[in-house]
């Protein structure tokens, strides 16, 4: 069959898809990726076909302009209003999802994915795709399988905020007047499905089906929707092992890693790395911190005990390290949760501290607010991560969850046999059967 992947240009959701893209080429299909032209060579780098399409907006240039499009910027978490994924229904209103979902499809959704959509039907009607995979932001997708009759799936790369949001939202609209129950994102992926033959469907939204890289003991699904779970892959790009990583480390070797996405968008650590540094400095550990070059330059000192690089790759560190500390992001947890790793979390933004707390509720680490934190309570965290056994056992515990998830080869049949009962669907209903 023919596949089509599609994501807005944001890296670190492409590299969690990649590994799917992989596993359909090597079973026979034909993948193609499709994204703004600007993110070709990232896709072409990890081995995959790409298809430029549209034309290139920088959303974090254009989100930067407004620094309060989270709703929530001086308190973390997750953007409004998919925010409500973690809070209780009493505590959910109408007026905050409806306004919530009007600003962010102005701001953010249309932003990311109207200079996409046309370009990208027309390459699905001209290359005939049978399923389309694409990231949970990008509904570009979801209207080009809907304009060819393909099947499409969603592939989360952290917690279903998104769907557990729209539950709620249906759930209250259906409460309102008639004259009340506005939907901002019906109203805009419905145009589009009317512009190209079809009608609105919840669909458009969250998929006829969602691929789910996280375990569901780290986070919360919505009801209603079918979830496809899937086994996290490491890939973090094109990378090198160097030659000292590949010797075993003398001491307890720690690795300190704070994300790709927050500096490469122009933001800074929500933690403050000197204090860390110099609070871990006399410890008998070998510290190895990766470090975006521009929060390297604002150092003023690295200890004895540390190594400072660029970049390197994560999986490779952490099979070397007794404990990670890191801001929460979906694929570092997930790479430091598959080696059975304690962890030490620091979360901010985005569902950073959803997984986090899923980590300590799993008893695999512990988590620390990074704008409150002190060095000297990182420093006692990791201590606590260092010599405290039940920690370990319950980081084993979410290793073998995280193993539990089927592999990407293995969901490829439960892909095929999703397109095909969809197809066999289709044509019973043609046939009047």
């Amino acid at each position: 069959m023919r596949v089509l992947f599609t994501a807005y240009p944001e890296r670190t959701h492409f590299l969690l898809m990649a590994p799917l893209a992989w596993a359909l080429r090597t079973a026979g299909h034909e993948v193609r990726f499709a994204s703004q032209p600007k993110f070709t060579e990232e896709i072409t780098q990890a081995g995959l076909t790409a298809v430029p399409v549209g034309r290139d907006r920088d959303l974090w240039q254009i989100l930067s302009r407004d620094p309060g499009w989270l709703g929530q910027a001086d308190k973390g978490g997750m953007p409004l209003p998919y925010d409500v994924a973690a809070r209780a229904d009493e505590d959910i209103t109408w007026e905050y999802l409806s306004e919530g979902y009007a600003a962010q499809v102005d701001r953010w959704h249309k932003t990311s994915n109207v200079p996409m959509v046309a370009d990208l039907v027309e390459f699905a009607r001209n290359w005939q795709p049978d399923l389309v995979i694409w990231e949970p932001l990008t509904y570009a997708g979801a209207l080009a399988a809907q304009a060819v009759g393909a099947a499409h799936v969603r592939l989360l790369f952290g917690t279903d905020m998104y769907g557990v949001a729209r539950e709620h939202f249906l759930r209250l609209k259906a409460q309102q007047p008639a004259d009340r129950r506005t939907d901002p994102m019906a109203d805009w992926l419905g145009g589009y499905a009317r512009k190209y033959g079809g009608e609105f469907t919840e669909e458009l939204i969250t998929g006829q089906a969602t691929v789910d890289l996280v375990p569901e003991c780290l986070q919360r699904r919505a009801a209603g929707l079918t979830y496809l779970p899937l086994r996290y892959v490491p890939y973090g790009g094109p990378a090198v092992v160097p030659a000292w990583l590949r010797r075993p480390p003398q001491r307890p070797r720690v690795a300190l890693t704070l994300g790709l996405s927050t500096t490469g968008h122009g933001g800074e650590y929500a933690v403050g790395v000197q204090d860390v540094l110099d609070a871990l400095g006399d410890l008998d550990i070998e510290l190895v911190a990766t470090l975006a070059e521009a929060e390297q330059r604002k150092l003023a000192r690295v200890p004895d005990n540390t190594t400072v690089a660029s970049f390197l790759p994560l999986d490779a560190l952490a099979a070397t390290c007794d404990a990670v500390i890191h801001h929460a992001g979906f694929g570092t947890l997930a790479t430091t949760a598959l080696r059975g790793l304690p962890q030490l979390t620091l979360p901010w933004d985005n569902d950073g501290p959803a997984l986090a707390e899923g980590v300590a509720r799993a008893g695999a680490g512990l988590m620390l607010n990074p704008k409150e934190a002190t060095g000297t309570d990182v420093r006692e965290g990791l201590g606590t991560l260092l010599s405290d056994p039940g920690i370990r056992r319950g980081a084993a515990g979410l290793r073998d969850r995280m193993l539990a998830q089927p592999t990407p080869n293995a969901l490829v049949a439960t892909l095929e046999r999703f397109v095909a009962e969809r197809r066999d669907r289709a044509a019973t209903a043609v046939s009047g059967g």
